[in-house]
């Protein structure tokens, strides 16, 4: 049986998960080390799937600044970032733009926007 360990970050308590795989077929998981629910739902997820949250810039025009703070509003699978990296590269927008306004929609087929993270 294969023991991961890991700092869970859902809460400022930072507790120290094992995660031991029973059984990967049948998706069976020990989580020890967590002081509340959320932590085993986080580990057990962060091995199956790595998820976060993207943030990175993109290039606008007619700013005062040159690029634009971005986000997803949701989370994006870990093994997707390079890619949703290589469409959020190739966009330029111009402004005005809004905090919030969607800059693009359902990146690489994830059902996740990225989003202005401030106006411009």
């Amino acid at each position: 049986m294969e023991t991961k360990e890991m700092v869970c970050i859902v809460c400022p308590l930072g507790c120290k998960l094992q995660i031991e795989v029973i059984s990967e077929a049948e998706e069976k998981y020990k989580v020890e080390g967590n002081k509340c629910s959320r932590g085993e739902v986080y580990g057990i997820n962060e091995l199956i799937n790595p998820t976060r949250v993207l943030t990175s810039t993109i290039k606008i025009k007619n700013s005062h600044l040159s690029r634009l703070p971005v986000k997803t509003c949701g989370t994006v699978s870990k093994h997707l970032i390079g890619e949703c990296m290589k469409e959020i590269d190739a966009v330029e927008i111009e402004a005005p733009v809004k905090a919030g306004d969607i800059i693009i929609e359902n990146i690489v087929d994830t059902g996740v926007d990225i989003v202005a993270s401030r106006s411009m």
